[in-house]
């Protein structure tokens, strides 16, 4: 039998998916299983968006430029400098997805063998990503205790080394919630101008900030815009995840000249999922503003419940629609299977995901979750006594 490539075989499963045929088991046994394993929001895509595809037109579907549309990323550019990022339509480049976006800058600005530092937990894929483009995630720890605040700069400065290219944040985080703020973000723009590195950073949730807080881009940083690459997407700012539509942005023209071969060598991003997009950028300011007043109630009813069970603990995030909460358990990823296979409440369970899959570093994570609050507060409160109960009576309870 033909062999398995080095890389496939590196190639992690996803801690938010691997647990998908338990619970479709679980199902078919007449569960009602409550799905707060993955960030896929049930708050309806704008109608802007759909009207877009409905209205559709064109006789042919055709290739869109490697870049993408050239009306949206103009367009996009607009939708930026409402946030104070000044950029044209030719420092983006459109993906298919946030995902196909970074694997570009990390194909532009790194070969085979080089470093990224992450501070983890961080979102899981980034490790597969890593694997595709042959390089190597330097983690640095971030602990629950301080809500998962930026590690200090004596850490960073200990893990970079010659190999060293690049640093990414997620900001606001996932899986954690946690929003950096303004001196975090300005330690960080030292040690690119210190040690001469690229800065990547994933803002896709930079509008779900909460209590009043600001949201601070990588873009606002100054005299390091040949440093920064900025990762985005559509799919939870509209909640259209499956149109698949992100984009890479840089100020650096080789970079961007690099990045450009890639996208042609993929030929273009999807044209309806651009369509779609475009359209989406004239979503009403109201249509995020009950977005907002949403996920703070289910911020709510998911903080509380988790920090009211006995040895449980969980930060109260500031941006995005997850938690990582610490539970009393000897192994989340056995946690999270015995869930779906052997645990009942009145013919309820959970699906969550382990947080060991958020950490690079073996070990790490073994008593966390993350949990995303994307579904309603009803189904959230019968989820979350869900988990009471089954903390209860998990044979691995270690407190």
């Amino acid at each position: 039998m033909p062999s398995i490539s080095i890389k496939g075989k590196k190639m992690p499963e996803s801690p938010i998916r691997k647990l998908v045929p338990y619970a479709e088991e679980a199902k078919k046994r007449g569960m009602k299983v409550y799905h707060l394993n993955i960030g896929q929001p049930d708050i309806p895509t704008p109608e802007v968006a759909l009207n877009a595809i409905r209205n559709f037109s064109q006789k042919v579907v055709a290739y869109s430029h490697s870049a993408g549309v050239l009306s949206y990323r103009e367009k996009l550019a607009t939708y930026y400098k409402k946030h104070d990022i000044h950029i044209t339509a030719n420092d983006i480049i459109i993906g298919a997805g946030a995902s196909e976006a970074l694997l570009f800058a990390f194909q532009t600005i790194m070969d085979p063998g080089d470093e990224v530092i992450i501070p983890e937990p961080f979102y899981a894929n980034y490790n597969g990503f890593a694997v595709n483009a042959g390089i190597n995630v330097k983690p640095i720890y971030s602990s629950i205790e301080t809500g998962f605040a930026l590690p200090p700069i004596a850490d960073f400065e200990k893990a970079i080394g010659p190999k060293t290219k690049a640093i990414l944040v997620c900001n606001p985080n996932n899986p954690t919630g946690y929003l950096y703020n303004a001196e975090e973000l300005e330690v960080l723009r030292q040690l690119v101008i210190k040690y001469d590195l690229y800065l990547i950073a994933d803002e896709v949730y930079r509008e779900f900030v909460y209590d009043g807080n600001k949201h601070y881009s990588c873009m606002h940083l100054k005299g390091i815009d040949d440093n920064v690459i900025l990762i985005d997407s559509v799919s939870k700012r509209y909640s259209a995840c499956g149109v698949r539509i992100g984009c890479m942005i840089s100020k650096n023209r080789e970079v961007m000249k690099t990045a450009l071969k890639f996208a042609q060598a993929r030929l273009s991003p999807p044209s309806f999922g651009q369509v779609a997009a475009e359209a989406a950028i004239d979503t009403p300011d109201s249509y995020f503003e009950e977005v907002l007043n949403e996920y703070l109630q289910r911020r709510s009813t998911v903080v509380e419940a988790i920090n009211k069970m006995k040895g449980a603990f969980c930060p109260n995030p500031q941006g995005a629609f997850y938690v990582v909460a610490r539970l009393p358990i000897d192994d989340s990823d056995k946690f999270c299977q015995w869930l779906l296979e052997d645990f009942n409440y009145q013919n309820q369970t959970v699906m969550l995901a382990p947080a060991s899959g958020f950490y690079s570093s073996e070990g790490r994570g073994k008593d966390e979750v993350r949990i995303s609050y994307v579904l309603n507060v009803d189904d959230l409160v019968h989820a979350m006594k869900a988990l009471e109960e089954a903390l209860k009576v998990y044979p691995g309870r270690t407190v």
